[in-house]
This record gives structure tokens, C-alpha cells and sequence, in this order.
């Protein structure tokens, strides 16, 4: 898919308004202990926002594990992002699917809620990468 530098803005600036409108809801979630539901929208905040720096990029992938890959490949091994950045979104696509489609196991509190500020702090670099 090949985009024009108006379109590439635009859909960065979507994707990213998307992460945004989905971490406003992380508290509710929170709050009313959905913590499958909640991982769930981690993750995709995660990888709305993943998805603007690939675009910001013109780096086009299909599917949410190339998303992962892409994002390991071309920001964590240069070092633009750190191993444990890269593990985050990994884990949370994990944790996402496994309160998806297991079920026989319930995501808990005491594993998700750790992973939110590490989480808003991923986004908030990965703007902070789109702007430079």
C-alpha cells in the first residue's frame, strides 16, 4: 500500500487519537476489575500506537504479529527502543490472547496493573519518535 505524505499523516494521526481514546478507559476498566478486558485494551493502545510509528515510517505490515516483528526488527535491535519496551508489546499480545481465547485462565490484577505505566510511557516515546 503506498500512501501519499497527506494520507501517512492522516493515518498516523489516527492510529495515535485511537491508542489515546483507548488508554482514557484504562481507569474504568480498572476500577470495575475486567482484567481480561483490560489487558485486551492494553494491548491494542499498544499496537494502535505501534502501528502510527510504522506508518510514520512507511513500514507496511498485514497482520498484528507482523506489527510485533516489524516493531522488533526495525526499533528495538537498532536501539531506537529498549528490550524491555519490545517485550512489553509481546507480552501484551500474549496476555491479550490468552484472556481472548483461553478459557481456562483469567488474567489478574497483580500482573496487569504494572504493565499500564510502562505501557503510557511506550506511547507517549513512540509520539515523542513520530514528532521528530
Amino acid at each position: 500500500m503506498s500512501l501519499t505524505d497527506d494520507e501517512r499523516r492522516i493515518m498516523v494521526e489516527l492510529e495515535i487519537e485511537r491508542a489515546e481514546k483507548i488508554t482514557e478507559q484504562f481507569e474504568t476498566l480498572r476500577e470495575q476489575q475486567y482484567w481480561d478486558t483490560l489487558v485486551n485494551r492494553m494491548y491494542y493502545a499498544a499496537f494502535h500506537a505501534v502501528s502510527a510509528l510504522l506508518i510514520h515510517n512507511a513500514l507496511h505490515v498485514h497482520t498484528h504479529r507482523g506489527a510485533l516483528s516489524t516493531f522488533n526488527k526495525e526499533f528495538v535491535r537498532t536501539g531506537v527502543f529498549t528490550i524491555e519496551e519490545g517485550h512489553l508489546f509481546s507480552k501484551l499480545e500474549g496476555l491479550r490472547e490468552r484472556g481472548d481465547y483461553n478459557c481456562f485462565v483469567d488474567a489478574t490484577e497483580d500482573e496487569i496493573l504494572p504493565l499500564i505505566g510502562p505501557l503510557k510511557a511506550l506511547i507517549e516515546k513512540i509520539k515523542t519518535k513520530i514528532s521528530e
